[in-house]
């Protein structure tokens, strides 16, 4: 669907379990948003996620520790819905609610390479495009193989033209290059496990939470 008159920009997507968020969730986020003129970034913490081990940390705790991460960060905006929803964390159904919510205005959902990649796993992974854009980020050494399934979906759905993401409702598939902050929750959870002192890895109030809470030691 073409927006004949697109006057609001396009709300950014980015999901995940957040166990712990930290600073290459955050820095990804702030330049997606100012690289692509975005309204906002909605950070929207899984309940259950369905494609990989529980949280180790449980679902306020990690909310608690979103909220921390972004005060006082313009256009980061913390989304609670999947955490109020029963059963899986499905992304569709995520988008989904965000569209009745938005039912004129440009979603974007973000997601790395090796999530795309990978996107025939999700459920109902063919929906997605329907509801939203999808913002892939390209990360060094994540590349999809030649003929394949998301191969043929890129090359079906790509746009060369970013504009295309705010004056169309759905149907595209924007690459982003970023340089990516080699930063991930499982190494943060491992340097605690071991002793060790994460700090500079994630904020200085989201370590606090950890260290009050005792959390992954």
């Amino acid at each position: 669907m073409i927006l004949e008159n697109p006057t609001e920009k396009a709300i950014g997507i980015l999901g995940g379990t957040f166990d712990p968020i930290h600073h290459g969730h955050l820095r990804l986020a702030i330049e997606l948003y100012e690289r692509l003129d975005l309204a906002e970034v909605r950070l929207i913490p899984a309940a259950y996620p369905p494609h990989r081990s529980f949280p180790f940390a449980n679902a306020q705790l990690r909310l608690q520790m979103l909220q921390a991460a972004i005060i006082g960060t313009p256009g980061l905006v913390v989304d609670d819905r999947e955490l109020h929803r029963l059963g899986p964390s499905y992304m569709v159904d995520t988008l989904s609610s965000l569209r009745e919510e938005y039912p004129y205005r440009s979603l974007c959902l973000i997601l790395g390479m090796d999530a795309f990649s990978n996107l025939p796993q999700w459920y109902q992974w063919q929906r997605l495009i329907t509801l939203a854009h999808l913002l892939v980020v390209h990360r060094l050494g994540t590349q999809i193989p030649a003929f394949s399934t998301m191969q043929d979906f890129l090359s079906e759905h790509q746009t060369n033209c970013s504009d295309t993401l705010k004056k169309q409702l759905t149907g595209c598939i924007w690459i982003e290059e970023i340089p990516v902050l080699n930063i991930s929750s499982t190494q943060i959870r491992h340097l605690i496990a071991a002793g060790k002192n994460p700090r500079y890895l994630l904020p200085a109030a989201v370590l606090n939470i950890i260290n009050t809470h005792q959390l992954y030691s």
